[in-house]
């Protein structure tokens, strides 16, 4: 009678979750079955605010397809963590993955970008940084506060234990999954820094933000997601490397690893990154607009406020200090700036709609320089120019852009990083060298890259700036713009023909046609 009764039980609970199961028709991956915890958790505002944040900021008003937002993504995240975490537990059972393991990955998955602010990266790489400067503060660490939030303001703590979680230790664990070790300073730090889960478990760090290489379930789902939205093409095939994924033991630590024939795919994973950068993340548009978006913003901080429950207001940057109100900032303070007729918002308000009519500041061009620099070079005088051309140019006219595209981890080679096994001994972990791959893989891993704008769009004066743009770079030994001959040719001299050897040399009697043409 007492096995029967248990039969029943357990068939009447496995009932109940089937029951409450929710299923997204998600473009990307399909048909996605949720448990009911992150059901709960994705049917409350701190995480529906995430329906009006875009995914990649400015880039939508480059790219007509960019209209996703941070809340698909971070439901496809918390999909892929379940998908490779349930792999792992299959094919692996001596790895001993619990169903709490289970739920606090795809908890930590769908939860890991609460903390973003309007436009994505924009709020926390540019605007932070800009109206608060020296303000050591990341999205992850919003995300963090806006979990906490979440759970305190919709009563979840009830709901996570009758779901089987141990509340002191499974919050713990999501949370450090989602940002790092919570105390770095403490003494735990010197060995193992998780308080979340013991060392023997440290496999599941990797799965949605993996510090160690940055192979994790966030950059599979933006990859093919982005680059579905975007038009570009995705090379990398996550669901290869949840087949081959396997933990073994390294330097005395467990970690995911994949078969040894998946290495051209994890550098065909890194090369998409990088291509997603030049072609869509950083393309100069995309720049400019956010530029000019950052700038309405700093203008328009003090005049915009959010007030809590308490009465309490907050500026636009002074929300990320309080989540009630941070719940409240979403990328529809754009258009709060854009429609408004106070007077205090003129300025920002023109900005953007210099921006919605395309009247935007005009990229002069891009440079290399040979060697990482952590100082940019000031915009030198400009009274040089002014003189010979007759236009008012000051350094404030200039947008100086810096950045960097790299693999993820700097000048380092992530796959570096990453171990390997192969088919005949499945439990031994390998490293696998970039020259055993293939000589045509990248020489270096990062590339810095300045880019100027000017503010001003006149034809002479944008002209008289191009030309400076190249005398800048001459002066900084950078090399020259790409089409810095044909925009100042008196700076740019002709490379003297050697006699025909290379096929790109100009002659002196075609360069005499040319001149006579124009």
């Amino acid at each position: 009678m007492l096995e029967m009764f248990r039969y029943h039980a357990i068939h009447f609970l496995l009932m109940i979750h089937i029951s409450t199961l929710k299923v997204f028709n998600d473009p990307i991956h399909g048909h996605v079955e949720l448990h009911p915890l992150l059901i709960r958790i994705i049917d409350t505002p701190q995480f529906q605010r995430l329906r009006n944040i875009k995914q990649l900021g400015g880039a939508y008003f480059v790219f007509p397809g960019a209209s996703h937002n941070r809340f698909e993504h971070s439901i496809g995240v918390g999909h892929l963590a379940g998908q490779l975490v349930k792999a792992l537990h299959d094919r692996q059972p001596e790895l001993d993955i619990t169903d709490r393991d289970i739920l606090c990955v795809q908890i930590a998955g769908l939860c890991h970008d609460l903390g973003h602010g309007p436009f994505s990266h924009l709020f926390d790489r540019k605007f932070i940084p800009t109206a608060r400067p020296g303000y050591p503060w990341k999205h992850e660490q919003a995300s963090l506060k806006m979990f906490d939030y979440l759970v305190k303001d919709n009563n979840l703590r009830p709901v996570m234990e009758q779901h089987g979680l141990v509340l002191h230790e499974d919050l713990k664990f999501i949370k450090e999954q989602i940002a790092g070790p919570l105390d770095t300073n403490g003494a735990e730090a010197k060995g193992w820094p998780y308080k979340g889960r013991k060392e023997k478990k440290s496999f599941l760090y990797d799965i949605v933000a993996n510090k160690r290489n940055g192979i994790d379930v966030d950059k599979w789902d933006y990859f093919a997601r982005d680059c579905y939205h975007l038009g570009i093409k995705n090379n990398f095939d996550y669901q290869r490397f949840l087949m081959f994924a396997r933990v073994c033991e390294v330097d005395g630590q467990k970690q995911i690893c994949t078969r040894d024939k998946e290495v051209g795919n994890l550098y065909d994973m890194f090369h998409t990154r990088n291509c997603l950068h030049t072609r869509a993340y950083k393309h100069s548009v995309c720049d400019i607009i956010e530029f000019m978006i950052t700038e309405a913003f700093v203008k328009a901080d003090t005049h915009i406020n959010f007030i809590n429950s308490k009465g309490k207001e907050f500026t636009l940057s002074k929300t990320i200090d309080d989540m009630e109100a941070y719940t409240k900032l979403t990328d529809h303070v754009f258009e709060q700036i854009l429609y408004s007729s106070s007077e205090e918002l003129e300025e920002p308000r023109q900005i953007l709609q210099n921006i919605v009519y395309r009247r935007l500041y005009k990229c002069l061009g891009r440079t290399n320089p040979g060697e990482h620099l952590e100082d940019v070079p000031d915009v030198p005088d400009v009274q040089d120019v002014q003189d010979v051309q007759g236009v008012n140019l000051q350094p404030d006219d200039f947008v100086v852009d810096v950045f960097s595209l790299d693999y993820g981890m700097k000048d380092k080679n992530p796959i570096n990083n990453v171990r390997f096994y192969c088919k005949t001994d499945p439990t031994k972990a390998f490293q696998i060298c970039k020259d055993q791959v293939s000589k045509m893989l990248p020489a270096v891993f990062r590339e810095q890259v300045f880019r100027v704008y000017c503010k001003k769009r006149d034809g002479k004066t944008v002209e008289a700036a191009k030309k400076h743009f190249v005398q800048w770079c001459k002066n900084n030994t950078f090399p020259t713009p790409t089409d810095a001959a044909i925009t100042a040719p008196e700076l740019t001299p002709v490379k003297p023909d050697d006699g025909g050897s290379s096929g790109n040399a100009v002659s002196e009697s075609e360069l005499a046609k040319v001149k006579r043409k124009l």
